[in-house]
């Protein structure tokens, strides 16, 4: 087991060393010059220069990311241009909104899923079995945006259920925080509630088709019983390397989300800094996205070697 961590430990470096050397080539040629940005149009040739050099931006590539990679080691991002302030504090202080919907529309997913590829596994060829893969299947190819607009007319809007004005955080007040996430959170649910339900719903089926789950209901045990005692560890392994792609995938991808429902969040920083070409705010950013999907890809290679004993005794190698 320690041997396999270790090679996952180190491929996991291994990966984020290259996505940010691609992230810092891609952004240090993106449009736009810095130093005109933060001067103006009326900055003279000289003021341009020495802010240039100030910035760096004179010094070869390969010299510039490692001056930057060996700085974000020490927790050392830069200053966002934008807001005047270290992008290592703004990202501390809008990652728990983002993390908090995050793991509150993975846990809504997870759920809804996991119930609904029992139920589906369990009428296989049934009316119920259609049923359920065709209305998720229609729930999650409707547009998030659109879905978000709606959701925010009819239940903030015209019912009131959910406040309009935004996040509370929960030091201010726990009752209304949870207002503010809720509606978000299902929203992003819905779109991982088909995949997660096909992949339930195969793991499941396999599971119920084994020699051993035959064997358990040839001594009297009925199937959703034999299922639950014996066939859950064996269904669960794709449903949680599922589960832990489709979370690091949220992590990065709640911009719209955020924005529609005025959640400060860390999408909402990244569209700001693509907006405002806020250099070391997007790299900042989009370094700190990598370190958590590379993380949580990580922890889910740990997660599915505990619950299945092949790959610990294998070290991997399947």
């Amino acid at each position: 087991m320690l041997k396999y961590i270790l090679k996952r430990f180190l491929s996991s470096l291994a990966v984020l060393f290259f996505v940010t050397l691609i992230t810092f080539f891609v952004i240090s040629v993106l449009p736009g010059d810095q130093a005109i940005l933060a001067l103006g149009l009326d900055a003279t040739q000289e003021s341009l220069d020495a802010l240039r050099s100030s910035l760096g931006l004179d010094r070869p590539f390969l010299v510039r990311y490692l001056e930057w990679l060996f700085s974000a080691i020490r927790f050392d991002l830069g200053t966002s241009a934008v807001y005047g302030e270290r992008v290592i504090n703004l990202i501390a202080s809008r990652l728990p909104v983002t993390f908090f919907l995050t793991l509150f529309s993975i846990i809504i997913a997870s759920l809804i899923s996991a119930a609904l590829g029992l139920i589906a596994s369990l009428n296989k060829g049934r009316v119920a079995d259609g049923a359920i893969r065709t209305t998720v299947l229609a729930i999650s190819s409707l547009p998030s945006f659109w879905i978000s607009l709606l959701c925010l007319v009819f239940f903030c809007g015209k019912l009131k259920w959910f406040p309009v004005n935004g996040y509370t955080a929960p030091s201010v007040n726990v009752f209304e925080f949870i207002r503010s996430m809720v509606l978000p959170s299902f929203i992003l649910a819905f779109g991982e509630i088909a995949l997660m339900t096909r992949m339930f719903y195969s793991s499941l089926v396999r599971s119920l088709s084994d020699d051993y789950m035959i064997a358990c209901e040839v001594k009297g045990l009925s199937r959703l019983r034999a299922l639950i005692h014996y066939g859950v560890r064996s269904a669960i392994i794709a449903p949680i390397t599922l589960i832990g792609n489709q979370a690091a995938k949220l992590f990065g991808g709640t911009v719209i989300v955020e924005t529609v429902f005025s959640l400060p969040g860390i999408g909402r920083l990244l569209l700001v800094s693509v907006e405002q070409h806020d250099i070391a705010l997007l790299e900042g950013v989009v370094l700190f996205i990598t370190v958590m999907v590379v993380l949580m890809n990580f922890l889910t290679d740990i997660a599915v070697a505990l619950a299945d004993p092949l790959i610990r005794l294998s070290g991997g190698e399947k």
